[in-house]
């Protein structure tokens, strides 16, 4: 009867330690995101109060939601209206994109380059994070920049009559180059992968 014994770990030469273990400079990097992501989270929230407080009244809390969406209008806001309303909650979904792409960082990141979380059996493991690589990774970020870009210019065109028509052309065609861009890591992510299966079939 064989048992399957685990494979031992290879044994490393001092430079080679000192070089592989160098991966552990990054983890402070991944602890300021985290903390980062703190911040997002507190600023959702008083966001969000602001937002309830001025359905019920409060002209501070108006105000103040008038002030951070850059929301300008002929007369006084003194009440809230859909307007306001559509560009807070789009200012909300922002704050949670880019945390979602905080998380993709932070965890995909710390599980590519600087150690394994060993989450195969956790039953919370993210799907995307069972097949991660730099590639995948690569090309997830690259698609949450653009839903994040998206948001910002639905904003912008929303209170259009805010911002000059440079500032709207622009981001249009910052936009338009995010999406070009991601496309291409897409694309040759995809001819690497293709050429990697068929390397790997021509040697069998």
């Amino acid at each position: 009867m064989n048992e399957s014994n685990p494979r031992p770990t290879p044994k490393l030469g001092p430079l080679a330690a000192l070089i592989f273990a160098s991966r552990w400079l990054q983890l402070p990097l991944y602890l300021g995101l985290i903390a980062a992501q703190a911040v997002y989270v507190f600023h959702f929230w008083v966001e969000l109060v602001h937002l309830l407080e001025a359905v019920f009244g409060s002209q501070t809390a108006l105000q103040a939601l008038v002030s951070s969406i850059g929301y300008k209008a002929d007369v006084q806001v003194t009440a809230l209206n859909e307007t306001i309303i559509m560009l807070v909650v789009l200012a909300l979904i922002d704050v949670v994109m880019i945390s979602n792409l905080l998380i993709m960082v932070i965890v995909g990141g710390y599980e590519t380059f600087v150690s394994r979380m060993n989450l195969e059996d956790h039953p919370d493991q993210p799907e995307w994070l069972s097949h991660v690589n730099a590639s995948v990774l690569k090309v997830k970020l690259a698609t949450a920049i653009i839903g994040i870009s998206s948001i910002h210019l639905l904003k912008t065109f929303i209170n259009a009559a805010n911002y000059d028509v440079k500032v709207l052309m622009w981001q249009t065609i910052i936009h338009v180059v995010f999406l070009l861009s991601a496309l291409a890591i897409a694309y040759t992510d995809k001819l690497m992968a293709h050429g990697s299966s068929s390397s790997s079939g021509q040697g069998h």
